[in-house]
């Protein structure tokens, strides 16, 4: 486990997302990145979450509608990590992993295609 106040762990997840390719970003539309400090059970099993509505299963989405969010949990992370590069993998995998699923893409597409 490692330690990290609030505010440097939000650089750091803004720092990862900088990172990531283009072409998984532009597609990203009515979305927000969020960093909470654990899911609302308490547990430090959930890395992160996609709250929202599939692209996949948007038919009448638009205008109006609430923004879908991934939240970035800051302990669960910090308690899974040893060190500064194993924080930043992982959540760099926990990015992608709730970025594919604003794709509509489940967990075992994701390992097939090598993301997570």
């Amino acid at each position: 486990m490692i330690e990290m106040d609030a505010v440097a762990f939000d650089r750091l997840v803004t720092d990862e997302l900088d990172l990531l390719p283009d072409e998984m970003l532009d597609g990203l539309d009515n979305l927000v990145f969020v960093v909470e400090d654990r899911p609302e059970d308490g547990s430090l099993d959930l890395l992160g979450l996609y709250d929202g509505l599939a692209l996949t299963e948007r038919d009448r989405y638009g205008m109006g509608e609430l923004p879908d969010r991934i939240i970035v949990y800051r302990e669960p992370h910090l308690h899974a990590c040893d060190d500064l590069d194993e924080l930043r993998e992982e959540v760099h995998t926990t990015l992608v992993h709730e970025i594919a699923h604003f794709y509509g893409i489940d967990d075992e597409r994701l390992h097939e295609l090598g993301w997570a």
